[in-house]
């Protein structure tokens, strides 16, 4: 059961002061997560670590009533002086109290007495709210409500081992869960580590243990974007992952052994050989794609060593989630609690506050390890970056999963190395230039379908009418079953137009250097056409040596809209054909968009807009190498540059430099001296003369030219 689930508090019940409502907010929904539950389920402890709901209600109300109520309310009498007992949980200061294992030995109070017990503090607590506060007061209340918040998630996790001791396998709440879409493969995002900040600061909430915040090193390093999944752990399982010695922990293979761990706690081979997993909605088929929970940090760190990886650590996480570009983590916070390699301890400087809540954190800083994010049953609001979750490396009642990391291994062949030869290369040259298809990742493409809508930017809503018009001859030229493959496909917008006009088509291929742009083009594509089959390749269009999977065995049929083609030098553009061709094959059709030459009056203001969004968009290109390749761009130390040039037939972008300045780019170093620019972009515009002669060195043969009204865009149907 997740927060969102929970019924919605009455309004009429909720009045006066801000904290006042957050209290009452609170209270109620520790109410709401009981309700489901009998005295009988209320009363049950199944093990040490756990408590009973009936003892988390009655211990959160004891916190008001002791560090609140009784020194702040004038004249206050404790419900029951009994309940210090019962319910202090490790309180030394505060006084003896009932062994941690023997709570569930309480049958008494009962669950409707300690529902009274909350209804007296209750009322107190709004005769204290309704008058005049001190600050120390409402750092109290803050405290205690977070403090609450923590119990509801414990609520859920305690009555969920409650009921997976079962043989009924009970469920707290009916119905399957919702299955999980397949998150496709992991991606490893580089971080450039260095001095880093992490720990709350002084504003705002926080526990005593998030503070303060102080400076640590961390070496470069690489995060997943997201979390490990159930089955990727299955293929953990299959390859004997509990049986090899080699990939545990000295204490963590003893565990295993002793505890005769074979999967992920509440995990069941049925008589058919399949997994089923105790959930708060009863027992289920095991999720592959959801992401796994209930392991230990011995089982994290062994399914790590055995993916030939690391967990990260604390301050790893940390950096990674608070950095730019973090948008591009998922699974943050509400999936799992994730592992981190980072023993619990004091921060540099942490001072336990005076007197019993001072003993609130400090007296757990030892023999435990840190976890970071939220889960499921983490209440709503309660999570943010600094918060430090800490178990014993050999608990696995709670929903715990793991995120892995690696070292930054820069000389490892990957996509970003490819990214960094040629950030390298083109910084090198004289002048300085950069690869226009660095623009799209997911920003730079939002940020073009912007461009794409602004009233001076001619080329879009002129190429999309002149496509709607002559849609229905393209698509006759389209035989039964093809496969349309687009180049550079971005967000995919202008292929709705020939897939509407076709629907002889049966598989969309696109192909784009931007995996996040490809992702929300096709999910949205496989909703809108739900017939028909969308298989990405994440590739450089410019060097795909094969067709994306699903193109396979079928008629291709390139398309490659937006005049794009200017992008590229005339041997360049006329490469990308030969390579196209190649790549399509003999007797294929490839439609083309090419934006044609006219007048600078045109042509400047759709590259340099009065809003500035071409200018954002050329920056960005900075702040993707910043993210990716532990740049140090400013971007705002560059300006936006539009050029036409006559003599080439294109508009230039450019970035020119607004000051002399040193930028790196991973271990290179590049000066720049004022007014110096990098060379971001060209667009040519080709007369139709021009563009036909390349096309014909190429290998292609125009079978029919469109060219809209002023002003003027042409598409080609080529034939190979």
């Amino acid at each position: 059961m997740t927060p969102d689930d929970l019924p919605a508090l009455d309004e009429a019940d909720i009045s006066g002061d801000a904290l006042l409502e957050r209290y009452r907010r609170t209270r109620w929904r520790t109410e709401s997560l009981a309700g489901p539950l009998s005295p009988e389920d209320q009363s049950a402890q199944s093990m040490p670590d756990a408590s009973p709901t009936k003892w988390h209600r009655g211990h959160t109300t004891w916190f008001f009533e002791t560090f609140v109520l009784t020194p702040f309310l004038p004249g206050y009498a404790p419900y029951d002086p009994a309940f210090g007992y019962l319910f202090n949980s490790y309180y030394e200061a505060a006084g003896p109290r009932q062994p941690r294992p023997q709570r569930g030995l309480l049958t008494r109070p009962s669950a409707q007495t300690v529902g009274a017990y909350r209804a007296h503090v209750d009322a107190a607590m709004a005769r204290l709210l309704e008058g005049s506060l001190t600050e120390e007061i409402r750092e109290r209340v803050e405290l205690g409500l977070n403090h609450e918040e923590q119990h509801q998630e414990l609520i859920l996790m305690d009555i969920l081992h409650l009921f997976a001791q079962s043989p009924l396998s009970p469920a707290y709440q009916p119905g399957a869960p919702s299955a999980r879409v397949d998150a496709g493969p992991q991606r490893f995002h580089r971080f450039a580590g260095g001095l880093v900040e992490i720990g709350a600061g002084e504003e705002g909430f926080a526990f005593d243990n998030e503070r303060p915040r102080h400076k640590t090193y961390v070496a470069p390093f690489r995060l997943s974007d997201r979390l490990v999944t159930n089955g990727e752990w299955m293929a953990f399982i299959e390859a004997g992952g509990y049986g090899r010695a080699d990939l545990w922990l000295s204490e963590g293979w003893a565990t295993v052994k002793a505890e005769g761990w074979e999967a992920p706690g509440y995990w069941r081979r049925e008589a058919d050989g399949t997994w089923t997993t105790m959930t708060l909605r009863g027992r289920h088929p095991v999720d592959p794609n959801a992401p796994v929970v209930h392991v230990s940090y011995y089982e994290a760190a062994a399914y790590a060593a055995w993916a030939g990886r690391r967990l990260p650590t604390e301050a790893e996480w940390e950096a990674a989630v608070t950095a730019s570009g973090s948008a591009s983590l998922r699974q943050v916070c509400g999936a799992a609690w994730q592992w981190t390699a980072s023993a619990y301890s004091a921060y540099p400087g942490f001072k336990p506050s005076p007197g019993a809540l001072g003993e609130y954190n400090g007296k757990f800083m030892v023999s435990q390890m840190v976890l970071r994010g939220s889960c499921e049953a983490t209440p709503p609001g309660h999570s943010r970056a600094t918060y430090r979750n800490f178990f014993h490396p050999g608990s696995r009642w709670m929903f715990a999963g793991l995120r892995l990391a690696d070292d930054d291994r820069l000389t490892e062949v990957t996509p970003e190395n490819t990214f960094l030869k040629d950030v390298i290369s083109g910084l090198s040259a004289l002048p300085k230039t950069l690869s226009a298809k660095y623009f799209y990742d997911a920003e730079g493409s939002r940020l073009f379908e912007a461009i794409c809508d602004l009233p001076e930017y001619y080329l879009t809503r002129t190429e999309t009418a002149l496509l709607r018009r002559i849609a229905p001859e393209i698509a006759a030229r389209i035989p039964s079953g093809a496969a349309l493959v687009e180049f550079g496909s971005g967000a995919s917008t202008k292929t709705r137009i020939l897939l509407d006009a076709a629907p002889n088509i049966a598989v969309y291929a696109p192909i784009d250097i931007s995996p996040s742009a490809l992702e929300d083009a096709a999910a949205s594509l496989r909703k809108a056409y739900p017939d028909l089959a969308v298989t990405p390749l994440v590739d450089d269009f410019t060097k795909a040596m094969r067709l994306p999977d699903g193109a396979k065995g079928r008629t291709p049929v390139g398309f490659f809209p937006g005049s794009t083609i200017g992008n590229f030098p005339p041997a360049e553009a006329e490469a990308l054909l030969c390579q196209a061709k190649a790549l399509l094959g003999e007797g294929a059709l490839f439609i083309v968009g090419v934006d044609v030459a006219k007048d600078p009056a045109v042509l400047i203001p759709a590259y340099d807009d009065a809003q500035g969004v071409t200018a954002a968009f050329n920056r960005n290109i900075l702040v993707h190498i910043n993210r990716e390749l532990s740049g140090t761009f400013d971007p705002a130390a560059f300006a936006h540059k539009a050029v036409w040039n006559a003599a080439d037939s294109r508009i230039e972008m450019h970035l020119e430099s607004l000051r002399d300045q040193i930028v790196m780019v991973g271990d290179h170093g590049f000066r720049f001296a004022a007014g110096e620019t990098i060379h971001t972009e060209n667009s040519h515009k080709y007369p139709a003369e021009a563009f036909e002669a390349i096309a014909a060195r190429a290998g292609w043969t125009v079978s029919q030219r469109w060219v809209s009204p002023q002003p003027e865009f042409a598409i080609y149907a080529l034939t190979a």
